[in-house]
């Protein structure tokens, strides 16, 4: 049996996902070993397996984690970072707008005014429609996927209705809210710089 081992450690997003990628397209490996040190890299190498046709678990040993992840059934086809975490809409489906959120308030000056300004700028989204695509959330921003947030009923809407949630998975790590996600798909910066790419419009706040 092919057994692969990837040392990832100290490695940051999306290095290790590359890593997988680059070792799955040369090797197919029947198994992978991959040690991370971090959170983020820990769910979306996992994700990336999984969709890559292995089933993957894990475990921390010490400060770090190990995926250990092993073929099914059939050759493994590496998942297209292109079209990760989700399929890009086909031609004749309208626009593909991505919402852009840096902060966890709307503008500068008086940050409980740009708080309110935010709580209406996500409640007004679901007024674009079918054209909604993507939310994307890096640095502060991902505070508003984060429980206890005042925008979780509405993002938790807007995800039922097909929209996709990506919370930078570095970004929730720093400000230690890994594990209080609330609502969208931990992701990395490949997800990030390929959604603004695929978009056919972008509003950044």
């Amino acid at each position: 049996m092919n057994v692969k081992t990837l040392d990832c450690k100290g490695m940051t997003c999306p290095q290790p996902l590359m890593e997988c990628r680059k070792c799955l397209e040369a090797e197919a490996p029947d198994a992978l070993d991959v040690l991370v040190d971090d959170e983020a890299a820990l769910e979306n190498v996992s994700r990336y397996l999984t969709s890559s046709g292995y089933s993957v678990a894990s475990g921390k040993e010490g400060a770090r984690w190990a995926i250990h992840a092993k073929r099914q059934g059939g050759q493994a086809t590496p998942a297209d970072p292109a079209d990760f975490p989700c399929p890009v809409p086909g031609s004749g489906e309208g626009q593909r707008i991505a919402v852009f959120l840096t902060s966890d308030v709307v503008g500068r000056g008086d940050d409980g005014l740009g708080a309110k300004l935010m709580l209406n700028f996500i409640k007004t989204l679901p007024e674009l429609g079918p054209d909604l695509w993507r939310i994307v959330m890096v640095n502060a921003a991902v505070k508003l996927a984060a429980e206890g947030s005042p925008h979780i009923e509405t993002l938790r809407a807007l995800e039922a209705a097909g929209v996709t949630i990506l919370v930078c998975g570095t970004c929730l790590e720093f400000y230690g809210l890994m594990q209080q996600r609330a609502v969208g798909q931990t992701t990395n910066m490949l997800d990030v710089v390929t959604s603004l790419q695929l978009a056919s419009k972008v509003i950044d706040i």
